[in-house]
């Protein structure tokens, strides 16, 4: 399957650095997006361009979509140059957008009566893993279809975790992002107080990552706060997104929640303030600007980079089970 020829749709910061590790790795590409700037560059380095999706799902083996919003995935799935007019039997899409559970259900069948496949895949660890190749990956769909696509998604990812049937991996994706959000928040009101009781921000930094206070998003984004830079590659807009997202999802299993709709309507405030294409960690800029302070220390990056060799990908097992779900 690692021989196949791929389509990627989406060459945004996350698209763009799924896409590129693809492309180094010698995979038979083609790639599409919007921006012709963006194809350009792949093209450059030896992709071929697609001129429509219909087109390219007439031309790959796999066709991935990384785009920034349900509707945008629709609009590339069913419109009249789409994705599904240019399926057939044995092929396979691909979702890595973080997406709506209940839009790929719906799409799903629309591409089942091609006879092709249908999985959602989205990713999880950042656009620096992204590129590397070590980033996390949920993959939703049967356990034969997941056999199927996992060289593909070992080359995408390191950690890979079959979540069960198809959608169950969007579910997830979204919980992630409403955790990595709360744990944001929390973290812009920990740095910010710091500052305002005149602690040393290198050693506030170094006290939480030893400590029980400890995340993933403080070991990336606190670091690109404390720059300056607030560069993560990820807006406002789709925070708002991805947690209103898992909000939706609550709400309609009866979820009675109360830090969703505070985060929420946090960062609705931030993009009214900001503008909804601010970097997702400048909402600390609503207590710096309540403070007048500015919550910076010395020596972090600008952005985050991976620094490790691309990992072997493999299949990520829970935890009692000797296969995952089928």
């Amino acid at each position: 399957m690692t021989a196949s020829r791929i389509g990627f749709i989406g060459l945004g910061n996350v698209g763009g650095s799924l896409a590129g590790n693809l492309q180094k790795h010698g995979v038979d590409l083609t790639v599409r997006d919007l921006n012709d700037e963006l194809v350009a560059r792949f093209v450059a380095r030896g992709a071929k361009r697609a001129d429509s999706p219909r087109a390219m799902a007439e031309q790959v083996d796999i066709i991935i979509t990384c785009l920034p919003s349900p509707a945008a995935t629709a609009s590339v799935m069913e419109g009249p140059d789409g994705i599904l007019a240019g399926l057939s039997a044995g092929k396979i899409w691909l979702e890595m957008s973080t997406t709506d559970e209940a839009e790929v259900k719906r799409l799903a069948p629309l591409v089942e009566a091609r006879g092709a496949t249908a999985m959602d895949c989205p990713v999880s660890g950042g656009c620096h893993r992204a590129a590397t190749g070590n980033i996390a990956i949920f993959a939703g769909g049967t356990r034969a279809a997941f056999e199927r696509v996992l060289p593909v998604l070992s080359i995408l990812g390191c950690q890979i975790l079959h979540t069960g049937p198809l959608g169950s991996a969007s579910v997830l994706k979204v919980m992630t992002n409403y955790l990595c959000t709360v744990h944001l928040v929390a973290l812009a009101e920990a740095l910010t107080t710091m500052k305002v009781v005149g602690m040393d921000m290198n050693t506030v930094y170094e006290a939480i990552r030893i400590s029980s206070g400890n995340s993933f998003v403080h070991e990336t984004e606190s670091q690109v706060i404390l720059n300056g830079s607030r560069d993560i590659s990820f807006t406002m807009d789709l925070v708002i997104k991805d947690v209103g997202l898992f909000d939706q999802v609550a709400r309609e299993h009866h979820v009675p929640l109360e830090l969703s709709p505070l985060v929420l309507g946090i960062f609705r405030d931030g993009a009214r303030r900001y503008g909804p294409r601010e970097l997702s960690p400048n909402i600390i800029r609503r207590l710096e600007d309540a403070c007048q302070v500015r919550v910076l220390g010395s020596g972090f990056p600008a952005q985050m980079t991976d620094d490790n060799p691309k990992q072997p990908g493999y299949e990520v097992v829970p935890r009692g089970r000797s296969q995952a779900p089928a």
